[in-house]
């Protein structure tokens, strides 16, 4: 039996240091939490990213978050670069240059405000991270989320995967010089968009989720209109897909370069498509299931080579994949609510998780005797997803480097919180 490593999560109480270390496994097998507590006299905790390397940046970022305060108002980062001649031997990403406080701006804040925050710091996947935030409050106060509302969201969360997706297959196309590619994958991402807006009043899906629910539930008529438009646009990507496919041009950059094996893949605990192009097919709508997820049939996309053009080819396919489920949910809602009709704020803790589009998130939230939220601790795939980059990045020639971080399609954002 395999766990792997998911996250780290710290509390600082008047008198201790409580440390969680979250790992998951395979489908049907429970989640396991290693709990500790420490005196707050006791000022360095014994390392396990010598054994779990996916603990790295987590340890790394519990050592920030209670140590010194970075500030700044770019979204920034820094790759140091070390190269004999055109190739990249060695790279060093630096990141953190944009560190807002998300989680200590959430200290002592309602449920409401921080659920704004949630959505917030990383806009291209606002409604999968207030989905797990609003999992995580609907645990602690033990509420009954209706079957409609649970569908619902696996409608937003799947509208938002294929529009983020379109995006990232325009990022890889620009990275090469694709100039007409690139401006048709933008059409369609641009197409995504104005669907989303029409349907839901925001590009984004910002204010859709709550606990308890969604603010806003679909008519016969609106389904119809979001399952013939998702359609429409996949059948438009089919044809760019069947033209960069036979492009060799377009291919030579993309295939063996950025190469992540599968045991590295492990090892740095990576997620979301970057992993499934590695041959690890894990996925948190299947493995951990949530929402209406568990009544959703479908296969988890992936790929062995774990290079620029497997993370590519997971992208089309998977947004196929939100076509299909898509328009299997919008054909046969359940009826009911879309929210339950009254949540009542409860003190306790809990984890709240989701498959984002760019791979597994999990927010941690505990809240307190008044009802504020007393701590608040997330985990993206962006921040985990980058620390394995320089794996791709090295003994590759220094003109691949863009392309291949365009097919990692992370966010500096997601990353500095």
């Amino acid at each position: 039996m395999e766990y792997d490593f998911a996250s780290l999560i710290v509390e600082e109480t008047a008198e201790n240091w409580l440390l969680r270390y979250i790992f998951y496994g395979e489908p049907a097998i429970e989640q396991v939490q290693l709990y500790m507590r420490l005196n707050k006299a006791e000022r360095t905790i014994p390392s396990i990213s010598t054994i779990i390397h996916a603990a790295d940046w987590h340890e790394r970022e519990a050592r920030d978050f209670f140590g010194p305060v970075y500030s700044d108002v770019a979204e920034s980062a820094l790759f140091l670069l070390e190269s004999v001649g055109e190739d990249v031997i060695r790279t060093t990403p630096r990141f953190f240059y944009k560190f807002r406080g998300v989680e200590k701006i959430a200290e002592g804040q309602s449920v409401g405000r921080v659920l704004l925050l949630a959505e917030r710091f990383s806009g291209t996947s606002a409604f999968a991270h207030s989905l797990a935030f609003c999992q995580a409050v609907e645990t602690i106060c033990q509420v009954d989320v209706p079957a409609r509302a649970k569908a619902l969201r696996v409608v937003f969360a799947e509208l938002e995967r294929f529009r983020h997706h379109l995006a990232a297959i325009a990022g890889i196309c620009n990275s090469t010089a694709l100039a007409v590619a690139t401006s048709q994958a933008s059409i369609l991402e641009e197409e995504a968009l104005r669907l989303s807006c029409s349907l839901t009043g925001h590009r984004y899906l910002f204010g859709l989720n709550l606990p308890g629910g969604v603010s806003l539930d679909l008519s016969i008529g609106q389904c119809e209109f979001l399952s013939y438009g998702v359609q429409v646009l996949f059948h438009k990507l089919q044809r760019l897909f069947n033209l960069l496919r036979y492009s060799s041009s377009f291919l030579d950059r993309l295939a063996e370069v950025g190469m992540v094996s599968k045991e590295q893949a492990r090892s740095y605990g990576l997620v979301g498509p970057i992993a499934r192009a590695s041959g690890i097919a894990r996925d948190l709508r299947q493995v951990l299931p949530y929402a209406a997820y568990a009544d959703v049939s479908f296969e988890v996309p992936g790929e062995e080579e774990g290079d620029g053009y497997a993370r590519l080819r997971v992208l089309f396919r998977e947004v196929g994949q939100s076509v299909n489920i898509l328009r299997g949910l919008l054909s046969s809602l359940p009826k009911g609510e879309a929210a339950a009709s009254q949540v009542a704020v409860k003190p306790g803790a809990a984890l709240g998780w989701a498959e984002a589009p760019r791979g597994a998130t999990s927010h941690w939230v505990r809240i307190d005797e008044e009802g504020r939220v007393a701590r608040y601790h997330l985990t993206t795939p962006s921040f985990t997803n980058w620390h394995g980059f320089h794996l791709a990045a090295e003994d590759f020639a220094y003109q691949d480097f863009p392309i291949i971080m365009a097919t990692f399609g992370l966010s500096n954002a997601e990353c500095d919180r």
